[in-house]
């Protein structure tokens, strides 16, 4: 054996020993080496010390490193780590990485590969949807130099907070890239670091999401599984923009087109998306339609009744888009939940009384001069008050319960709103008529 052979042998094995003493030490040790290079290192390192030690590197570490290694070796590492730690680092792989991986675990062990797709798939409209696995993570005992450092050798980003970890692996603060620039270079990061703002689950809600961003004003907030492992970050801008996009398709839900349509879709593909709800509109306004019909004797005999019939439905139609389109706004931004039902619909209900009452007044002036009865002025009036309480109260309640029993609010809502307003400004109008019938004129 050669004296080279001899010294990388004495090597490998004080490297070895060293890594299996001082774990932690070795973590430290390779956060500060480039990451080709400590992905080399560790090759060469039988796989349960690669195993033992890897828990105790910082999550932008772990990653980069990860990367650079061979196919073969990185799926013995994913095989052999604990779940929630190879879970943790799966996810926070680039997407070809990542999938590269699974598929060859899929060959060599099936079983183990449908467990990791399982845990991988985390539900819709939930924390680990909306965050960026791009995350930077430092020892706490780190120089300031050393940080900057090892940000200029990670390379990701639209970073502007990292995140400082305990020799535990426990996040116990956070530091903006403005803060870490005016700082000493030789200041440690424990000292610059901020409490944790917040942090949230990788199975929270958006909901909770949305609310946790309100309640502390905070650029980012980093995402942990139930293990308390580091996942990835949420910007404020990616709340945002999911946001916008609930706004949007809620817009178009609304009356009655699909989410998935656009302005340049064809128009085979608008018409099969819009017309099974233009039939259901259909359906609504021959009910509103028989409504008027059960009162045809008393409009035949008093025809200003048929003149006034759709301002009476234009007005409690208008008054409850109104009342919906506040509600639906305040559902999708999570301003208010099912559970404030009631506090809603009280406000729309007096919301909808003094709107009535104002258009009653103007309404029943012109109508007085119009037709110089004081009876038929009466009727309009008061059938807007009605009109209008009953439709501003169904757009509040109506998307609150449709949400409640599970259902899309934003495409049944406009539906079952037309027909209740619809419905409520014919009878609130002819109904009060056909009490007042004596006082209207006949012809």
């Amino acid at each position: 054996m050669s004296i080279e052979q001899q010294l990388a042998e004495t090597s490998l094995s004080l490297n070895q020993d060293f890594f299996t003493r001082y774990p932690v030490r070795s973590a430290r040790h390779l956060a500060r080496i480039p990451a080709t290079e400590g992905a080399e290192l560790l090759q060469s390192q039988a796989p349960g010390v690669v195993v033992a030690l890897w828990r105790f590197l910082p999550a932008g570490t772990a990653d980069s490193i990860f990367v650079h290694f061979p196919l073969d070796f990185a799926l013995t590492l994913i095989t052999r780590l604990d779940t929630h730690i190879a879970i943790a680092l799966l996810s926070r792989l680039p997407m070809d990485t990542q999938t590269a991986l699974m598929a060859r675990l899929a060959q060599s062990e099936p079983g183990l590969a449908q467990e990791f797709t399982e845990l991988l798939s985390y539900p819709e409209d939930t924390a680990a949807r909306l965050m960026t696995t791009r995350v930077n993570v430092f020892y706490d005992e780190l120089s300031v130099a050393d940080a900057l450092r090892q940000l200029r050798q990670r390379k990701l980003p639209g970073q502007e907070v990292i995140y400082v970890q305990d020799s535990n692996l426990a996040l116990v603060g956070e530091i903006s890239l403005a803060q870490l620039l005016a700082a000493d270079a030789g200041e440690q990061l424990a000292v610059i670091a901020e409490p944790l703002k917040a942090v949230l689950s990788a199975l929270d809600s958006k909901e909770r999401v949305i609310e946790v961003f309100e309640g502390h004003r905070c650029s980012a907030i980093p995402v942990l599984d139930l293990h308390e492992q580091i996942l990835g970050v949420i910007h404020f801008f990616d709340v945002y923009q999911s946001t916008k996009e609930d706004l949007t398709s809620d817009m178009q839900t609304m009356v009655g087109a699909s989410k998935e349509e656009r302005a340049l879709s064809s128009s085979w593909f608008a018409v099969r998306k819009r017309q099974p709800w233009l039939q259901i509109n259909l359906l609504t306004a021959f009910a509103a339609a028989a409504v008027v019909g059960s009162f045809e004797g008393l409009i035949s005999q008093i025809t200003a009744l048929a003149i006034l019939l759709p301002v009476a439905a234009g007005q409690s139609g208008n008054a409850g888009a109104q009342a919906l389109a506040v509600t639906m706004r305040g559902l999708t931004l999570r301003e208010i939940s099912t559970r404030h039902w009631l506090r809603v619909l009280l406000k729309e209900l007096f919301a909808g009384l003094l709107n009535g009452l104002a258009i009653a007044v103007t309404c029943s002036i012109a109508v007085y001069f119009w037709s110089h009865s004081f009876g038929l002025a009466l009727v309009i009036a008061i059938a807007m008050v009605l009109s209008l309480a009953i439709a501003c109260s169904a757009g509040a309640i109506v998307p609150i319960m449709l949400k409640k029993f599970g259902l899309d609010p934003a495409q049944s809502s406009t539906i079952v709103l037309t027909t209740i307003t619809d419905i409520a400004g014919f009878l609130s109008f002819l109904g009060i008529a056909l009490l007042l019938s004596d006082m209207l004129p006949r012809g």
